[in-house]
């Protein structure tokens, strides 16, 4: 994690383009121009202001004020990278208000509030609009990003070339995704859909790429017409993408679908408006994530603003993908074994060895799997105090090295081409307090109590989040994230819609057969350790005697996927329920059941797989 900078002079650059423009505040958002969450280097805008390397908040820069807001996941990590130019606001905690009314409350009469039309949804903005109105200022769309004319050596956007992914892992041709898309958009009286999310566009034409570290997207977006709109030059399925990026492959992939390439830039020019002036009485299906500008090239009054229709169907996975995700985690599972093997060893060797070593050679031992393309985020390789920062990234110079007598915890996963991987394991090579055991047994009592748990058709993930958490209550522990997020087939490793956790949003969106979600509840005590338990499952179908006000359809549970051992030195026996022992050691042995055979008998990962799966 990168230290302290001194960010006066990138502030003051600035500010003086907020003069030039005449803005009383400028929005610097975290997200692309595409609402993705991960970013190309040269859309870290907000990363290169602040020097704030987390990977959710939001800068508010005036003339006098720089303001960071982010999330309980970050409030540490922040905390040590703002330097003294920064206010820091920990959304989330009491009386810490929303960005949105902090500028409410620093506007007035005649203010005009700068942001890049691109980074900012259309509902967000006009709802924003709408608020400043009401004390009399104005939200400006200012067509260049101030903070890229005050960015020295900003690294070029990527053009790095696409592959099609075989329909073995697929599971399904791009022909009948789309076929299914227009079906419905004609079926629902629309003209077409612009899809600008990069996992959709990926998704939907079976199509990926490396532009922006750890996922495997690209920047496109895809143009889809109803399939009864005329097929005129202007209405054929369209994905507008950099030329350079297309293969002789990719091309004859493209042309079986009859799908034609334009310019990436093109989407965002009048062109579109001509084409939007066609559409008569029917609107294009712009998604919730749809930034402003965008709305802007076709014109509000030619659009409508629903979920995205690529949701879904993304989401549930169909049974090809199911099952190359457990043969992904399987082989993932045979690579931390390995490593934790190694280390466990390592550590008693000269000379030591940092967070930064361990994390680099978890990633040799991933890369040596089949169908390996890369790791899915960077590795959270923590020891002792660093654990506690909850998306700690570990940089060379500036990492803790790894003692045999504190606390480590690994949150790393990788990109296959069968499935993403999500896994955490919270690790102790000597002997822990009795405090670290008891902190561990809660928070693995709550990942216990959500992988046992039976709901209802219709359940969300906000409704089984307490089942999570009340194990940690029981203590006065908590936790200031999400339990659980939605993880991609070779796509992005945080997926929705579906997730588990306390945001009201979650309660909108039910558990479906298919889908797929993390369980990672942990605690983080400031200065001191880390604990976090994370598996990825998947929503199945399950019998139970009766069905009771859902005649017809089938209760809901869990399978796990993650198939790596819960280490029993952290555990506190005596905590735990006989339903619980007995959860801990099937789930151990059946770690070793299907991970031994992928490990040679004579190999630190077999021996650290077998010494870790016996019975209390």
């Amino acid at each position: 994690m990168s230290s302290q900078a001194d960010t006066t002079e990138r502030l003051t650059t600035l500010r003086n383009h907020l003069a030039s423009h005449s803005l009383s505040a400028y929005i610097i958002p975290s997200e692309d121009a595409h609402q993705s969450e991960y970013l190309a280097p040269c859309d870290a805008r907000r990363a290169y202001i602040s020097n704030f390397t987390g990977s959710a908040g939001l800068v508010i820069v005036t003339p006098k004020l720089a303001t960071l807001f982010t999330d309980g996941r970050y409030h540490l990590q922040a905390s040590q990278q703002l330097d003294s130019n920064w206010t820091l606001m920990k959304s989330g905690l009491p009386d810490v208000p929303s960005w949105q009314d902090w500028l409410l409350s620093i506007s007035g009469k005649g203010d005009r509030v700068g942001i890049d039309p691109t980074l900012i949804t259309s509902p967000e903005a006009r709802s924003l609009q709408a608020s400043l109105a009401v004390v009399g200022a104005e939200l400006t769309p200012i067509q260049e990003n101030l903070v890229d004319a005050s960015w020295p050596n900003r690294p070029s956007r990527p053009t790095h070339p696409i592959f099609p992914l075989d329909v073995a892992y697929t599971g399904k041709p791009y022909q009948e995704k789309i076929h299914s898309i227009r079906q419905d958009l004609a079926n629902r009286g629309l003209h077409a859909v612009v899809l600008s999310a990069l996992d959709e566009v990926a998704w939907t034409l079976n199509l990926r790429g490396s532009d922006i570290p750890y996922n495997p997207v690209f920047f496109a977006y895809l143009y889809i017409p109803a399939s009864d709109a005329s097929e005129s030059a202007d209405e054929v399925v369209t994905l507008f993408i950099h030329p350079s990026k297309i293969s002789d492959d990719v091309r004859a992939h493209l042309d079986a679908g009859s799908i034609r390439i334009e310019p990436y830039d093109h989407l965002l020019t009048p062109h579109l408006s001509s084409r939007a002036s066609l559409l008569a009485s029917r609107k294009v299906l712009l998604t919730t994530r749809t930034s402003w500008a965008l709305e802007h090239a076709l014109g509000h009054e030619n659009t409508q603003f629903e979920r995205s229709p690529i949701l879904m169907p993304k989401a549930i996975k169909n049974d090809i993908e199911q099952e190359g995700m457990r043969q992904a985690h399987l082989r993932d599972a045979a690579a931390l074994c390995e490593y934790f093997g190694w280390l466990s060893r390592r550590l008693s060797q000269t000379p030591s060895l940092d967070e930064v070593d361990g994390a680099d050679r978890l990633e040799a031992f991933r890369a040596a799997q089949d169908h390996f393309k890369g790791l899915s985020f960077d590795t959270i390789s923590g020891v002792g105090p660093n654990a506690a920062i909850i998306h700690y990234k570990p940089m060379k110079g500036h990492c803790s090295p790894i003692p045999s007598d504190a606390i480590y915890l690994c949150d790393s996963g990788g990109q296959y081409l069968d499935g993403t991987t999500d896994v955490t394991r919270t690790l102790h090579f000597g002997t822990p307090t009795d405090r670290e055991r008891r902190c561990f047994t809660r928070v693995l009592q709550g990942h216990i109590s959500l992988d046992r748990a039976i709901f209802p058709p219709g359940t969300t993930g906000y409704s089984l989040d307490v089942l999570a958490r009340a194990p940690l209550w029981k203590d006065g522990l908590d936790y200031r994230h999400g339990t659980g997020h939605g993880v991609g087939s070779f796509l992005n490793v945080h997926e929705g819609p579906q997730g588990i956790g306390f945001r009201p949003s979650l309660n909108e969106v039910a558990l479906l057969p298919g889908m797929s979600v993390t369980n990672e509840p942990g605690y983080y005590e400031d200065g001191a350790f880390g604990i976090r338990i994370e598996s990825v499952l998947l929503v199945q179908e399950v019998e139970t005697p009766t069905r009771f006000g859902h005649a017809g359809q089938s209760y809901l549970g869990f399978e796990n996927i993650t198939w790596v051992p819960i280490q029993r030195s952290l555990i506190l026996p005596d905590l735990l329920s006989p339903e619980e022992k007995l959860w801990v050691d099937n789930y151990n042995q059946e770690c070793f059941r299907r991970v031994s055979p992928l490990l040679p008998k004579d190999s630190p990962g077999y021996a650290y797989l077998k010494s870790e799966t016996g019975s209390f």
